[in-house]
């Protein structure tokens, strides 16, 4: 597991010194769409109100932080990579106050004090078993999680996490891989969670040209809306909850 560890800090280290969101597909007209989609969905998911202590997992630049700091939450954001962080860092600290840990999110002190624990793109980095068990020790009972994860069913997606030489052209690190919503969902159960749902959305690829966004954008809403075609669609929307006895 350390060889894993170290090999996303490498893959962390090289992403800090290109440009991360633009391999990251987030500095698009259609990938800031997505991703203040995405945004929204998180806070949706998760309940997120001003007051809340929330975790954010995989925070990486920050992308995602400085929205979810905005909804006036206690925020702190982990990251195992350090050159990551640090660029997070540099965006967050002038508009919010928020925790940062450098650490393997797998390996942070159970506390329970936690009302949410989010994330965008990060389970499929993690060893799923550990980071499930380790959640739930740092969510409070009747705490709430979300996250967006990249869809196995999507060809794509499928492509990419299962070819060698293409997961590393479009700049994946070598472990991440990417989930079906059944056998996360029987995992998610088996890891002592409930209120589960996940579902299957976005149809908008980041290098979608602007003047093709909106109709685009339009289209991919009506086929979210068309069961079996949604189940193939590029991301999933998780969320659930730590039961409220625990």
């Amino acid at each position: 597991m350390e060889s894993r560890s170290r090999r996303e800090i490498q893959h962390g280290r090289w992403l800090a010194r290109g440009k991360a969101e633009k391999i990251w597909g987030w500095d698009t007209p259609a990938g800031r769409l997505r991703a203040s989609r995405r945004a929204g969905l998180l806070i949706e998911g998760a309940g997120l109100a001003p007051g809340m202590s929330v975790l954010e997992i995989g925070c990486g630049t920050g992308a995602f932080t400085g929205p979810l700091a905005a909804v006036g939450i206690a925020l702190t954001a982990v990251d195992i990579s350090p050159d990551l962080l640090a660029l997070a860092k540099v965006r967050i600290s002038s508009q919010y106050s928020v925790r940062f840990i450098q650490a393997r999110f797998e390996e942070l002190v159970p506390s329970g004090r936690y009302d949410a624990v989010v994330g965008s793109s990060v389970l499929h980095h993690l060893d799923l078993d550990r980071a499930l068990a380790c959640m739930r020790a740092l969510l409070k009972p009747g705490g709430r999680f979300c996250f967006t994860e990249p869809n196995l069913l999507n060809p794509q997606i499928a492509l990419q996490k299962n070819i060698p030489w293409i997961k590393r052209a479009v700049g994946d690190s070598p472990d991440e891989t990417a989930f079906r919503r059944g056998p996360l969902h029987q995992r998610l159960v088996h890891a002592g969670f409930d209120r589960i749902a996940i579902t299957a959305f976005d149809w908008l690829h980041p290098a979608t040209p602007p003047h093709w966004l909106s109709a685009v954008d339009r289209i991919g809403s009506r086929m979210e809306q068309i069961p079996i075609l949604r189940e193939f669609a590029g991301s999933l929307w998780i969320r659930g909850a730590k039961p409220n006895f625990s």
